[in-house]
Order: structure tokens, then C-alpha cells, then sequence
């Protein structure tokens, strides 16, 4: 969740997402992640994230509570450049789109235990010639942020700027979010039930802080 963290502070002040990247941006940026180059992956990873939002507002636009579909949206989204295979045939984004889907629709059916389980050897249909993927592809790969996208120097600045630049109420509130300290990360609402306010202003406060860091750390809040 520390990885989710630095992809937050990526989205620039007031929301905005990095442009999409063009295609021969991406067949580069792609080219180099296949021979193990991080900052391509996160700039794969950075340049799709209006996917994530698109994708939550266009079908998950009733739900209340947006703003963690986001953030597990994200996860989804990083999953899916790190278990990307360009020789499946299949496009980036209609590949990492399945994979923000999968996480979210995870999440609710986590939250709805009489919903029928599903085999992670279920394919999924997508359009593109030889596109039959499996959950079990999607989930291949764990993140394992201390040996693959961890950054020792890095994550002491977050928590060093955590704990100096915001307020004890907003620190305790990113901590909890972000399940940092090697706790449990929760939703917005959790957070408010813990706190006995609104979900609204958990939100206000969580971007407030998000921006405090992300002016703390600049260029430091990239993702290695």
C-alpha cells in the first residue's frame, strides 16, 4: 500500500491525470519494461491512470465511495503493466482495464460474501485474437514492494514527511488509509467510523494531505 501511496501523489493538484501516452511512447516505454527498466513501468503506470478513473466513474458511478474505488483501482492497474505479456496479443490498456475491473469487482465481492466465488482459472473474454487470459494471469505476480519497487531512501522521506509536514490528525489518517506502519489499510468510510465524522471530510482531509506531501517531496514522490 506504500506503492499506492507515491501513485497518489502522482496525480497532479485538483485530480488531474498525466496525459495518455501515444503509441509509439508506449511500444517504447513497453520495449524497456521487457528488459526490466522501472522507470518505464512507471511511466506506464503513471500514463494510465486516467484509465482508473475513467473506468470507476463510467461503471461504479453510484457507488459512495469513489475515491477508494480509485485507490484500488490503482492497485489493479499496477498489477496489470507488472504481468503484462505484449506477446498475448492483447492491447495494454484493454489488458490493464480487465485488471483495475478484477480488483474493484474483488473488492465488492469480498464485501458481499453471498455473491458465488469465481475460479481464478475463469478466462477472461477479451476482444483481441489470442486475448484468453485467466485471473490466475492477473494475479501471477505480487507486488513485493521491498525487493522489486522499493526504494529504502524513498519510503523513509514519506515517512519522515508524514510525521514532520502534516497534522496529527491527517498522519493518523494517511497511516490508516495507506496501511502504513505494516498495519491494515481501510476505506474512507472505516476511517470515518474510527474517527466518528463524515466520509466526505475523511476525503478532504486525506487530498489535503496528499497535497501537503506531494509538495514536501516534489520530485521524490516518484515511484522507483
Amino acid at each position: 500500500m506504500l506503492q499506492l501511496l507515491f501513485w497518489m501523489l502522482r496525480v497532479t493538484p485538483g485530480g488531474s491525470f498525466p496525459r495518455a501516452l501515444s503509441k509509439a511512447e508506449e511500444q517504447e516505454c513497453l520495449a524497456r519494461w521487457a528488459q526490466g527498466d522501472l522507470e518505464a513501468r512507471n511511466r506506464l503506470v503513471e500514463h494510465n491512470l486516467r484509465l482508473v478513473a475513467h473506468i470507476v466513474k463510467k461503471y461504479y458511478a453510484q457507488a459512495e465511495d469513489v475515491d477508494d474505488l480509485i485507490s484500488i483501482g490503482t492497485i489493479g492497474l499496477i498489477k496489470g503493466v507488472n504481468t503484462y505479456k505484449a506477446e498475448k496479443g492483447v492491447k495494454l490498456s484493454s489488458y490493464v482495464s480487465r485488471c483495475i475491473e478484477n480488483e474493484i469487482l474483488m473488492n465488492f465481492r469480498g464485501k458481499r460474501k453471498s455473491a458465488g466465488d469465481v475460479s481464478i482459472s475463469e478466462a477472461l473474454d477479451l476482444e483481441e485474437e489470442g486475448g484468453a487470459l485467466s485471473y490466475l494471469d492477473v494475479l501471477a505476480q505480487e507486488d513485493d514492494l521491498a525487493e522489486r519497487l522499493g526504494n529504502e531512501e524513498q519510503c523513509r522521506l514519506l515517512r519522515k514527511a508524514v510525521d514532520t509536514v502534516l497534522t496529527p490528525r491527517e498522519a493518523e489518517i494517511v497511516r490508516l488509509r495507506y496501511g502504513l506502519g505494516g498495519g491494515e489499510s481501510l476505506t474512507q468510510r472505516q476511517v470515518s467510523q474510527r474517527f466518528q465524522i463524515s466520509r466526505s471530510y475523511v476525503s478532504r482531509i486525506e487530498k489535503k494531505a496528499l497535497e501537503k506531501l506531494r509538495d514536501a517531496l516534489g520530485e521524490e514522490a516518484a515511484p522507483v
